[in-house]
């Protein structure tokens, strides 16, 4: 089930956070994630996917601003990867949040990041309808990174 977080997710997304720093570098104890997250929270722009069981499936921050939308944050659990979590929350964030025409934008891991393959995230955003675009700032942790955007109608 995907939903709109609310302020009791907080300790959810530090959670998910904690799973993909060796990916994205620190965000646990960085009080500009918090304050990202906090803040999407409070503009029902963050969703979180949620299971019967504790803990988050997944969570995303979505950027709604017309008309360059933006996925701001998508992580999804270890144990929800493969399980069509990720596509729930993006399904859910473009019916939620999306008007066209436009594009949604997404800044990944470049093809040589370690964790481009191993996490799956590009070839993931590409079964979303996704193309590789221009490179983007390296990320925190100093890997490459590059824009995906697919278009809105």
């Amino acid at each position: 089930m995907v939903r709109l977080a609310e302020e009791g997710d907080f300790p959810g997304f530090l959670d998910l956070a904690a799973q993909v720093e060796h990916w994205f570098g620190p965000m646990v104890e960085e009080p500009g994630f918090h304050d990202a997250v906090n803040e999407h929270i409070r503009r029902s722009t963050a969703l979180v996917a949620v299971s019967t069981g504790p803990g988050l499936l997944g969570g995303l921050l979505f950027g709604a601003k017309a008309p360059v939308f933006h996925v701001d944050w998508l992580v999804v659990s270890e144990e929800g990867r493969g399980q069509g979590v990720g596509r729930a929350l993006m399904d859910e964030a473009s019916r939620r949040f999306v008007r066209g025409p436009g594009t949604i934008e997404v800044v990944t891991f470049g093809a040589d990041h370690p964790g481009a393959l191993s996490s799956g995230a590009r070839v993931f955003y590409e079964s979303l309808g996704f193309t590789p675009a221009e490179a983007a700032e390296p990320g925190p942790e100093g890997g490459s990174r590059q824009i995906y955007r697919r278009p809105v109608t």
